[in-house]
């Protein structure tokens, strides 16, 4: 199955609708101005035209009515032709995708399938879409917003050290200590309900937009480094400013010796 097929005979329907439309609206004008004026014969003539553009809006619509209906969205799901399609059109659009059904990372967001109920969700929210296209160009659009939206990285670098400074008293771990930014990200998120506002998903993001700054140090002088990790599961994917990956699992925050 595919949506643009049901896209595709949909069109010349569609069409149809939108220019009976306006031709209703059209006639509507001049029927009302030749009831005002008393134009019975113009009248009648025009009423008869009205009410056969309404049979091929009315047509139009049964039309559409019928091929939507007849459209299987929950075997369209449950097949994998919907995620497929989903991936073609990353591939086409160049949206870094990863992961597999029904949970896919677009970066920095998450996207989920839902089968059962033939709906997406992009991190939480629900979206009502079948058109793996129109899906796709939404997160594309979300995306460059989210990359337009104004970062201040010093500003972020600070907030990052002083959970890094919490989190050394807790953990009661030696200065300069690598620390796993995961472990930071419930410093800077304590609270489920800060959680909530403030996911993994953005703080992946953050980090991304803080190690594409190449900056290396705080406003208070502070040098700070990322590091590897081996296991896998306690590294944070990001994407650069070219679109290549990176696996961040830890950071440290030291003073720089004179």
């Amino acid at each position: 199955m595919n949506y643009e097929n049901l896209y595709e005979s949909m069109l010349p329907h569609q069409k149809a609708l939108k220019d009976s439309l306006a031709s209703l609206q059209k006639l509507s004008k001049i029927v009302t101005k030749e009831t005002d004026g008393g134009d019975i014969k113009n009248l009648l003539k025009d009423l008869d035209s009205m009410r056969e553009t309404a049979a091929v809006l009315s047509a139009a619509l049964e039309a559409m009515k019928n091929a939507a209906g007849g459209f299987d969205t929950k075997a369209y799901f449950e097949s994998g032709d919907f995620a497929q399609q989903m991936l073609d059109a990353c591939q086409e659009k160049g949206v870094d995708v990863r992961g597999a059904s029904p949970v896919y990372e677009m970066f920095p967001y998450r996207v989920k399938l839902d089968m059962e109920n033939q709906d997406l969700y992009l991190d939480r929210k629900k979206v009502q879409c079948v058109r793996p296209q129109s899906f796709v160009d939404m997160v594309q659009k979300s995306q460059e917003k989210l990359n337009r939206a104004s970062f201040n990285p010093s500003a972020f670098a600070a907030e990052l050290a002083d959970a890094y400074d919490t989190a050394v008293l807790k953990l009661k771990r030696r200065s300069a200590a690598d620390i796993y930014l995961n472990s930071l990200y419930k410093y800077l998120a304590p609270m489920s309900r800060f959680r909530k506002d403030y996911d993994q998903q953005s703080f992946a993001f953050d980090l991304a937009r803080l190690y594409i700054s190449r900056i290396e140090e705080t406003k208070n002088g502070r040098r700070f480094q990322f590091g590897p990790s081996r296991e896998s599961n306690k590294s944070i994917r990001i994407l650069d400013e070219n679109g290549k990956e990176y696996f961040l699992s830890t950071i440290c925050f030291y003073n720089q010796e004179v």
